[in-house]
């Protein structure tokens, strides 16, 4: 039997943001005891975020921009999915360095959960393991953007190419393959590089880049969903682009 006691939780969320710390707080079960990205020194927030500091720590970015009639290709990344994704690869290293619990969840602070969400949780990861079915990537919640397939287990399906990572989790040796596809050699949106590991990214740069490397699996109905952006705002798209300057920025609505 699946319990809290085999699962890692991390929370991503900005120093600045205390306001979305105290509602994580707020909404998570007690049993879960989480680890927030704003406890961390790290090149986390896109406002404040600069080229040298990124490089300064030692990663570096993928080009990005392409000509593409996709909005989010044909334009340079943002400060904020930099962040963004390198405060996930943080959360991914601590846990493969410091924890041993068979599964790591990963909300961001604006993720809306229910009051059963612990109890969904494990029923539907005992469920899998009565089942052997392989996973290294459970989606909790998401956009889909391609058609999934269905699985053959119940409250499952094989997610296609999805945006979005509010709640997710990776099993143990879902973390060795995120870690080991090296994400801070070439840093793209977080978005994009999970579905790059288990699906064929449509661009080929991506693809080639981040071959596909995970088996992947998307609760349905979901477990969890994200708070709607003009309640919430945005931190990530509410950031300058890495190639110009910084616009006049707006405090989103406290959540």
């Amino acid at each position: 039997m699946v319990d809290h006691t085999d699962i890692r939780t991390y929370v991503v969320n900005l120093r600045r943001r205390a306001d979305r710390r105290r509602r994580m707080e707020r909404i998570l079960p007690e049993q879960l005891r989480a680890f927030f990205t704003s406890d961390w020194d790290g090149p986390f927030d896109g406002l404040s975020l600069t080229k040298e500091d990124i490089a300064e720590f030692g990663y570096r970015l993928f080009p990005w921009k392409i000509a593409s009639d996709n909005p989010w290709w044909d334009r340079p990344l943002k400060f904020g999915e930099v962040g963004c994704s390198l405060a996930h690869l943080a959360c991914w290293e601590d846990a493969e360095a410091t924890g041993a619990e068979p599964y790591v969840l990963v909300l961001e602070d604006d993720a809306v959960i229910g009051e059963d969400f612990l109890a969904r949780l494990s029923e539907g990861l005992k469920r899998l393991e009565t089942a052997e079915i392989p996973s290294d990537l459970i989606y909790l919640g998401r956009v889909p953007l391609r058609p999934d397939t269905p699985s053959s287990v119940d409250g499952f399906v094989s997610p296609g190419y999805s945006h979005c990572t509010y709640g997710y989790l990776l099993t143990r040796s879902g973390l060795k393959h995120v870690l080991d596809a090296r994400l801070g050699d070439a840093v793209v949106p977080v978005d994009e590089f999970l579905p790059a590991l288990y699906t064929n990214h449509e661009r080929l740069d991506v693809r080639t880049r981040f071959p596909r490397r995970l088996d992947a699996l998307t609760f349905e109905p979901p477990l969890v969903a994200q708070l709607a952006k003009d309640l919430a705002g945005s931190d990530t798209e509410e950031s300058p682009f890495v190639d110009e300057e910084a616009p006049t920025w707006s405090a989103p609505r406290n959540s």
